[in-house]
């Protein structure tokens, strides 16, 4: 079985996908498929080509708007690889204009991984240029495809309150997990902080649907209050910056007199994000939007206490006891602040460990690419309907 897959970039600078992408990819590569993976080249393209592996890849020079990422090479590609199954990662660019016309041309099927860009927040940003998309290409994409991919149910209840009604596949997102006896070195940052320090860790983009301004102003709020629980943790932001919002950040933190408590410390990959997490005594994730987080997932992994919001879209860490709790506000950050600050060390370590024996049972790679490899042989008539796919009638 042939299968391209489409995505926004090969390199860090697709985020998430990034990751898991890369790692589902080489997952259906070990699961019998032959796979390439797709996408418009960008800046650090050349420097992470060989986090691929073995996995195949192609990267196509963009012509014309950065936002709309027109690729001309594309259609030369996909008639050079013929594959069996196309599945598209992301939307509202060329990728979609492009598997309407391949599935024109050769009748076959296509699936589509919104990656959480169909929730209301995500739709509500940029939202007359998405509406736009829509009526020239977007809506027909989505209608079209075969099958979409969920993240969760979340993710499901988003694609059926816009009334469509393709067969959708649940299947979350996955986590590599470190070897637990493993030993990393020290973080770069690591040396700068006071001896003793606890680290609550934020690792992706920088980006406002993120809620790090909220949450600097609750970290103002416990860092100032008559009590102080937090006196021995420091807030380390780590990302790329997306749009300036760093400079706002380090603004914001400076004027609430807390700079001397967080630290910005740039974007973490491969090693330095394996030595980051490792350094870390909990991990926080305020969002407003997300798919499936892989981040969350990565600290689990790591044995890390997480608080997030509901919009993470993983009711499992909370229903496990591998997560606190929280709304992307100020007042309930400013709750969950305190009430992480006050937990003794043996009950982080045990809301850590569950975390990790959640990834290990419901998020593991293997699994995750056998799911999706059976959704691809149903589509080719290959297989019966696998358990992971909702068609609009099921109950």
């Amino acid at each position: 079985m042939k299968v391209a897959v489409l995505t926004n970039s090969l390199s860090r600078r697709g985020g998430g996908l990034f990751w898991s992408v890369r790692a589902l990819s080489g997952g259906l590569q070990r699961s019998g498929c032959e796979i390439r993976v797709i996408a418009p080249e960008d800046a650090d393209t050349e420097g992470d080509l060989a986090a691929w592996g073995a996995t195949a890849v192609a990267a196509l020079a963009v012509r014309g708007p950065a936002a709309f990422g027109f690729l001309p090479g594309l259609r030369g590609e996909m008639s050079s690889f013929r594959p069996d199954v196309l599945h598209v990662n992301g939307m509202w660019k060329y990728e979609a204009v492009a598997a309407i016309q391949w599935k024109r041309r050769t009748g076959s099927p296509y699936v589509v991984s919104p990656r959480g860009m169909l929730d209301g927040w995500a739709l509500e940003n940029s939202a007359w240029k998405k509406r736009i998309a829509a009526m020239l290409y977007q809506r027909r994409f989505i209608a079209q495809a075969d099958c979409i991919h969920a993240l969760n149910l979340s993710e499901l209840q988003a694609i059926r309150a816009l009334n469509l009604d393709n067969p959708v596949a649940v299947i979350p997102n996955g986590v590599e997990l470190p070897e637990a006896a493993s030993v990393t070195p020290a973080p770069d940052w690591g040396s700068a902080l006071p001896k003793g320090s606890k680290v609550l860790l934020f690792l992706g983009r920088l980006h406002p649907k993120k809620g790090l301004a909220s949450l600097l102003n609750a970290w103002a709020r416990v860092r100032k209050g008559s009590a102080n629980p937090g006196g021995d943790w420091h807030l380390v932001i780590a990302g790329w910056d997306q749009g300036g919002h760093q400079s706002m950040l380090e603004g914001l933190a400076k004027n609430l007199g807390v700079a001397d408590s967080v630290w910005f410390v740039g974007p973490q990959f491969e090693d330095a994000k394996t030595a980051s997490a490792s350094r870390a005594d909990a991990f926080v994730l305020p969002s407003f939007s997300e798919g499936l987080p892989m981040a969350v997932l990565e600290a689990w992994a790591y044995e890390l206490p997480v608080v997030m919001t509901p919009q993470c879209n993983l009711p499992e860490g909370f229903e496990t006891g591998a997560a606190l709790a929280i709304e992307p506000e100020v007042g309930s950050i400013e709750e969950g602040l305190k009430t992480l600050f006050a937990m003794e060390p043996s009950a982080l370590a045990a809301m850590g460990m569950r975390g990790r024996q959640l990834v290990e049972s419901r998020f593991a790679w293997p699994k995750v690419a056998s799911e999706m490899h059976a959704v691809y042989q149903w589509l080719l008539g290959q297989a019966e309907k696998p358990a992971c796919v909702i068609e609009a009638g099921d109950a």
